[in-house]
């Protein structure tokens, strides 16, 4: 019973202490184990460089006390790489221990991460547990970015368009680069501001900054500036600006000039402040009447040049020319006499021009280039057509009636009206010269030189006083003028200058005082006396008036203007009575200029009487008459009147010794009595009488005859003057020598003009006869002159006389010798002797006394030739040498010179040309004298035997180095019968097949000549043996097939045996023929053919050698005996083998996928090819494609065929994008292997353009490939790799919603991807690449499209454009829509809110792993990452995280922030609450949103909110039995 309870009390005691213990137990168990929940592995993360003693982690949360008295557990470190990690065990934390080091992420110690295990020993239990520790490095931004080079370098030229990408030199490795990791790693390129060029940042900007591809902002102009230096700046992204790190380098950009400038004319005189030239007038003047053949070239001041202001294009093979050309002209006829070389703007005359038609030329010059550039320039041409002296100088007016003043001062003008106002313009012009430039002409006056003088230039001339002039000497001055032009004489032109008086004279009487009487029986009225007072000035200041201003006392009175006194009326004289009159004569000039004079009359009454002489009417008379009047002609009536009625006689009482005139006695008739002669006598002054014959009773008169002229005599030559002159030739205008002839006729009748009566075009003579050369004389042509002069008066008829000179024209040293031959050529042989002469040249001298005289121009020749000074011969020094000439001919060319030895003048020259003539001086010499050759006694015919073998030393390429062979058939005629020699080569062969005796030997001569001249020649001697048939071997076999043999046999591989047999002779083996590679050997004893040097199968497939067998014998006489017995012919195969890997037709293939693209619809095309042959060259295709969601593949392959085909579909995943590899094995699988990158990028239609075009679909099709290629060449000019892929080719559709098509036309339906970001570019991107180049993609397009083919539009897409059409044409119904999905929006923000808290109490466990998470590196946008990127490995992302592979950002990382989701993504929200749908979290939501197009949606949502329910519901019941226990 003890016993039984003692049992009952263990049984109780163990039933209480066995919960205990097992509860103590279980509590022990837990020692080492993590108090925390979550993933058993810690991970942490630490910055690179962080101090030492770090605190990596606080609390590892192992349960347990490893410190204090009863330590339950031991802690300690393992795995601890480096001993980065330090463990205080007790307060379980973890430091970093860096001492004298540190802890760098980046190159080269590259420490991305440390993982430690802390091991834990449970002491009571004695289990063992390893906690892992996971330590992320996390990246510092403690790098500068670093470029590759240290500066950069493009060059542009300066049409390139805006917006073009003109530098992508960063791409690849060649930019920045960062060691750092994540965004401190990532480059940014910016341009900085250059202080040293202001200009470079706005010329060009970096718009993506992450490619760094520089962009032209701003176009260029080479002529403005030629370079460019960008500041480039790189920077990293790290997330605080703050401490981004950058690093800078240049780019140089070089502008290229382009084509944007038009011509200039030189020289060009820059407009201040501009870039234009100021307009240039080129002058040209040519004389007139000259044709062309003299003229042309015309020479034009400065020459007419004109350069493309681009003067720098590159290459210059790209620069234009220049093309002149005459725009217009005046006048406009100008064509027929002047054109313009279109390339060398020389100016050529078409014909002569006549001076008296056209004076001058003024053209318009257009230069332009030569590729139609449309900015030409323009210059002007002003021709001046000079006077070729073929006119007379002439006056615009037969006369000249001028005025002078008498008083006027030396200098004074002369003028041509009566007032004096305005000068006497005398006008003078050419009709060589223009009306309105100076004629330059002398005018000589032929009288009255020391009086009067012209001027001597201008059109207008003057003339004005020498000296002082007095009018009552000489009234008028007529005088001719004649004009000279140095050539030609005008016609003599009158000038009549009529002296103005000047009241320069008083009147003066003849007597101071007068006695007179009178009588008593005179009445009133009676003539007292008659008083004349002289004045020899005229008009008004010599008009007199008389006056008598005391003394009459009223009894006189006189006439005022005739001077008469008579006496005055009702006046009674007196007798005794006397008076003392004072009568004054004054002019009537202005009372200032007035001038008087007085006399005294004294009057004494005396009683009547008859004493009154007889009065002439006047007392002086004037007359003028002819020398032709005739005798006897009346000239003048002198009657006189007596008071008294006496008779009255006339007589002449003086002045006429010559008794020229008569005077009738009685009537006073004057009359001519003797024929006059102004010659003698010009003027007579008659004094005649009247009487009545009384001894006071005789009164006077003055009677002034004027004799003119009339034009009775000849211009008279002065016979003391040379008539036999002389003139030195060559010089124009020379003086030759003077006439002189005089006429006594006066005036006009005795001016004498000078002509000459022949050779006018040779002399010239002056109006003072002077005579000089017109032109150049040369005595040469003729020598001697008779000379005409003719003199001729200037009367209306003329009269005229000749005088003939003689002139002798001298000669001076005017010409050089003249050679008979411009040029000699003559052929000299060589070595001829020294002293040979082989010419003889000869140069005369037409000038007199010439001494010909002959030298050698130049000292290179003189060691060769010798030439004789006096006969012109030309010999040798020595003897000429032909091979000592270098080149093919061998010529010497050298100038001789002849020249007078006492002349001036330049020698004459002429080219002499020696041709050496090889004469062949060496003959051919063979190499030896005697030749040996074997040959087989059947040898069949062209069998070589021997080679002989002659050089010959003429020079090299020249006839006589030419070296033939022939056979000499003279000694040893059959022999050479059998035998021959190939001409060219030496080769000895049978002329037929033999059939000779064996061991016969045969002589044959062997003849070398070459083709010089003369022909050289040498032999030599052919022994040739015929040998016996057993010592020629024979092959067993004529041809041999081997094996193939493979074309990796290595060198020493057999090929094959041959076999031939001889009778006692060793044979040996060689390959004679088809082994020129070398490739094969053979052992020359034993036959054996093999591998001697590499094979290859697709180099060459097979060989057929050629093998001889020879007898030692043979052999060691270095002979061979080719027969028919001993040669065969190998045939050796070559087998491929796999040697060679497929290879891609490209490394990377870029494609693309639409979205809404159908299972197993094609995507792209691969291709491998292999140079193998057979199945070697059959691929098989597969992929290698990284995990994707679900387990799908994504993509397919055919085998076969390389058609890479979609295996998914591919909705809402727009700018996804997959990489992957595609592997191609030859020999169906089974070969050798390649690989290739593959890229697919997921597009829809916001990525397409359409690119309509003029032909039909079909014809697009046939060549789509080779636009493809254009479009690519466009778009990769500014994204380098980029590549187009065709959606689609369909008809043109048009219309309203594009519902009609045009099968005529078709629409070409593509996208770009980029390869730098893996995506679509944007379509209005791809729009600006391709619509900006149309006009060149057209042109490029032209061969494929055919004549007329072209692009007409580069169109939207007619989904994306629907699209926009609804948008803009929204209405009442989608408004309504609208504002429901505002109302439902409203309503779920609580429902939000709601799945926010539940959100957070989830996201506790995992905060700190999800901030580890966050702090991350992320990837660089440059690596390759999984595909597609949006799902990247393992762990997997949730459902809504590829949101942001929607949004474009690949970079971030799981967990994702429930805040910036909500943010991101509020529009998908919007779009699946508006579809009923009830979200439960933000991954649901997400996940919503991507499998709306799924059917079981609403049952998906309905069993995840079940599941989610449950697990809350489990989780509280394990709540409550934890606060159970």
């Amino acid at each position: 019973m003890l016993q039984q309870f003692s049992l009952w009390k263990y049984l109780a005691s163990g039933i209480i202490l066995g919960p205990l213990f097992t509860v103590c137990l279980g509590q022990y168990d837990d020692d080492c184990k993590l108090a925390r929940g979550g993933p058993p592995a810690t991970i942490v993360a630490i910055d690179e460089e962080s101090r030492n003693g770090t605190i990596i982690v606080d609390n590892m949360m192992i349960k347990g006390t490893a410190g204090g008295p009863n330590p339950t557990i031991e802690l300690s470190l393992k795995d601890n790489v480096d001993y980065w990690v330090l463990l205080d065990p007790v307060k379980q934390m973890l430091f970093l221990n860096s001492t004298g080091r540190v802890l760098d992420r980046d190159p080269p110690m590259n420490i991305h991460s440390l993982v430690v295990q802390v091991q834990c020993i449970n002491k009571k239990v004695g289990t063992v547990i390893y906690h892992e520790v996971r330590i992320v490095v996390r990246d510092r931004n403690d790098n500068s970015p670093t470029f590759k080079h240290e500066s950069y370098y493009a060059t542009v030229n300066e049409l390139t368009p805006v917006g073009t990408t003109v530098f992508t030199g960063f791409s690849g490795d060649n930019g920045a680069t960062d060691i750092d990791d994540g965004p401190n790693g990532q480059i940014e390129y910016v341009i900085q501001y250059n202080p040293d060029d202001p200009t470079s940042n706005n010329t060009f900007e970096i718009p993506l900054m992450l490619t760094g591809n520089v962009m032209l902002r701003k176009r260029l102009n080479y002529e403005d500036k030629t370079r460019y230096f960008v500041i480039i700046q790189a920077n990293d992204r790290a997330q605080n600006l703050n401490e981004r790190r950058t690093t800078t380098t240049t780019l140089t950009v070089d502008v290229l000039d382009g084509d944007d400038l038009g011509p200039m004319f030189l020289p060009c005189v820059l407009v201040p402040n501009t870039r234009d030239c100021r307009p240039i007038t080129y002058q040209a003047a040519i004389p007139e009447l000259r044709s062309p053949e003299e003229l042309n070239p015309i020479i034009v001041t400065p020459p007419i040049e004109a350069i493309d202001q681009d003067r720098n294009i590159q290459p210059p093979s790209d620069r234009p020319g220049i093309l002149y050309s005459i725009l217009v002209g005046t006048p406009e006829d100008y064509p027929r006499f002047f054109h313009m070389h279109p390339k060398t703007a020389e100016l050529s005359l078409l014909e002569p021009v006549n001076r008296d038609f056209h004076q001058k030329f003024d053209l318009v010059i257009k230069a332009e280039q030569d590729n139609g550039h449309p900015l030409p320039a323009f210059a002007s041409l002003h021709i001046e057509i000079l006077d070729e002296n073929n006119q007379s100088p002439y006056f615009t007016m037969p006369s000249y009636q001028g005025y002078i003043l008498e008083s006027a001062p030396v200098g004074s003008t002369i003028s041509d009206r009566l007032n004096l106002t305005t000068p006497l313009r005398i006008v003078v012009l050419d009709k060589d010269i223009e009306d309105t430039k100076d004629p330059e002409v002398h005018l000589f006056l032929n009288d009255y030189t020391s009086i009067f003088t012209i001027t001597q230039t201008g059109i207008t001339r003057y003339l004005t006083l020498l000296q002082p002039v007095d009018r009552e000497e000489q009234q008028t001055y007529t005088f001719s003028i004649t004009a000279f032009d140095g050539v030609q004489e005008s016609e003599p032109v009158i000038i009549n200058i009529r002296v103005m008086d000047a009241n320069d004279n008083t009147p003066t009487f003849p007597e101071i005082s007068y006695d007179v009487y009178v009588y008593t029986d005179m009445s009133p009225g009676d003539n007292v006396l008659q008083l004349t007072a002289v004045d020899a000035d005229e008009g008004s200041n010599g008009e007199i008036t008389y006056e008598i201003l005391v003394g009459a006392q009223g009894d006189f009175i006189i006439n005022k203007t005739t001077g008469l006194i008579t006496i005055a009326p009702e006046v009674d004289l007196i007798v005794g009575r006397t008076y003392a009159l004072t009568v004054q004569a004054a002019d009537n000039a202005p009372p200032a200029e007035r001038r008087h004079s007085i006399c005294t009359v004294y009057i004494e009454v005396l009683p009547p009487n008859n004493q009154s002489p007889p009065r002439f009417p006047q007392l002086m008379y004037s007359l003028e008459i002819s020398e032709a009047m005739r005798i006897g002609a009346v000239l003048l009536n002198l009657q006189a009147t007596d008071r008294e009625g006496d008779p009255i006689t006339y007589a002449i009482e003086n002045g006429d010794p010559q008794r020229v005139f008569n005077l009738s006695e009685n009537t006073g008739l004057l009359s001519l009595g003797k024929a006059l002669d102004r010659e003698s006598t010009d003027r007579y002054i008659l004094i005649v009488t009247a009487s009545d014959g009384r001894p006071d009773g005789t009164s006077t008169a003055t009677v002034n005859v004027v004799v003119t002229d009339v034009n009775d005599n000849a211009p008279v030559f002065d016979p003391y003057l040379s008539r036999n002159l002389s003139v030195v030739e060559e010089e124009a205008n020379a003086f030759v020598g003077q006439v002189r002839a005089t006429d006594p006729d006066a005036g006009i009748n005795g001016q004498v003009y000078y002509s000459l009566g022949n050779f006018n075009n040779l002399f010239r003579i002056t109006s003072n006869g002077s005579i000089y050369t017109a032109v150049k004389l040369n005595r040469e042509v003729r020598d001697y002159y008779e000379l005409l002069v003719v003199a001729t008066d200037g009367a209306v008829h003329p009269r005229h006389s000749t005088l003939t000179l003689a002139i002798k024209v001298l000669d001076i040293d005017d010409n050089s010798p003249v050679f008979t031959n411009s040029t000699y050529t003559v052929i000299v042989e060589e070595n001829l002797p020294a002293g040979t002469t082989f010419l003889q040249i000869e140069a005369k001298d037409v000038d007199l006394g010439a001494n010909v005289s002959y030298r050698i121009r130049g000292p290179e020749v003189k060691h060769f030739f010798a030439l004789h000074p006096f006969t012109g011969e030309l010999s040798l020094l020595r003897s000429l040498d032909y091979e000592a000439f270098p080149g093919q001919e061998a010529t010497i060319t050298f100038l001789v010179e002849a020249f007078d030895i006492y002349g001036t003048m330049p020698p004459g020259i002429a080219t002499v040309t020696v041709i050496v003539k090889d004469m062949n001086d060496y003959p051919p010499v063979f190499s030896k004298r005697i030749y040996k050759g074997m040959v087989a006694p059947d040898a069949v015919k062209g069998t070589p035997i021997t080679t002989v073998y002659a050089e010959d030393a003429d020079p090299p390429g020249l006839p006589a180095s030419r070296v033939k062979y022939r056979v000499d058939d003279v000694q040893f005629p059959y022999p050479a019968s059998i035998f021959d020699v190939e001409e060219d080569s030496g080769l000895v062969i049978t002329r037929v097949n033999l059939n000779e005796e064996p061991t016969t030997i045969f002589k044959l001569v062997v003849v070398a000549f070459d083709d010089g001249e003369p022909v050289m020649s040498s032999s030599a001697t052919v022994k040739i043996l015929v040998l016996h048939p057993g010592e020629i071997p024979h092959f067993t076999q004529e041809e041999y097939r081997p094996p193939p043999v493979s074309e990796l046999a290595t060198k020493g591989t057999m090929v094959g045996v041959i076999s031939a047999a001889a009778i006692n002779q060793s044979i040996v083996y060689s390959i004679v023929s088809g082994n020129e590679e070398g490739a094969f050997g053979i052992n020359n004893i034993t036959g054996v053919i093999y591998v001697n040097a590499p094979l290859d199968y697709e180099t060459k497939t097979s060989y057929v050698l050629r093998v001889q067998a020879d007898s030692l014998e043979v052999v060691l006489a270095n002979l061979r005996v080719p027969s028919k017995s001993n040669t065969a012919k190998v045939y050796i195969e070559i087998q491929d083998e796999n040697d060679h890997p497929p290879v891609f037709s490209k490394k990377f293939y870029i494609g693309g996928v639409s979205e809404d693209a159908r299972m197993f619809a094609s995507v792209l095309k691969v291709q491998a090819t292999d140079v193998d042959t057979g199945n070697y060259s059959a691929m098989a295709y597969r992929l290698i494609i990284p995990p994707i969601k679900e387990g799908k593949e994504g993509f397919v392959v055919e085998t076969y065929t390389g058609l890479i085909k979609t295996a998914m579909l591919f909705h809402n995943m727009r700018r996804s994008y997959f990489k992957f590899q595609v592997i191609a094995t030859d020999n169906y699988g089974k070969g050798l292997s390649s690989k290739a990158e593959v890229l697919v990028s997921v597009v829809n239609q916001l990525d397409m353009q359409v690119i309509v075009s003029n032909v039909p679909p079909t014809l697009v099709e046939k060549k789509i490939e080779d636009l493809t290629e254009i479009l690519d060449h466009y778009v990769q000019e500014q994204i380098p790799g980029a590549k187009v892929v065709v959606e689609s080719i369909g008809a043109r559709r048009h219309g309203d919603a594009f519902s009609l098509e045009d099968y005529t036309k078709c629409d070409l339906t593509v996208y770009a991807i980029d390869p730098q970001t893996n995506r679509a570019i944007d379509r209005n991107e791809l729009f600006k690449f391709l619509d900006g180049k149309l006009l060149d993609i057209n042109k490029d397009f032209q061969p494929y499209y055919g004549e007329g083919g072209r692009i007409l539009e580069i169109r939207t897409p007619e989904a994306v454009t629907s699209i926009k059409k609804r948008g803009e044409s929204l209405g009442y119904t989608e408004g309504a829509l609208l504002a429901l999905a505002f109302i439902i929006i409203l309503c779920c923000i609580p429902a939000i809110l709601v799945v926010l808290v539940s959100y957070r109490q989830r996201q506790a466990e995992c905060t700190k792993t999800a901030r580890i998470q966050s702090a991350l590196p992320a990837a660089k946008p440059a690596a390759p990452a999984p595909a597609p990127v949006a799902a990247p490995p393992p762990p997997p992302l949730p459902p809504g995280a590829h949101l942001y592979e929607e949004l474009g950002d690949s970079t971030m990382s799981y967990p994702w922030s429930l805040e910036l989701i909500l943010a991101r993504n509020m529009d998908k929200i919007i779009t699946v609450m508006s579809m009923g749908m009830k979200c439960l979290s933000m991954e649901v939501v997400a996940v919503c949103y991507h499998q709306l197009d799924k059917k079981s949606m609403v049952r998906w949502l309905v069993k995840l909110r079940r599941n989610m329910k449950r697990r809350r519901k489990s989780q509280r019941k394990l709540k409550n039995q934890k606060l159970k226990l």
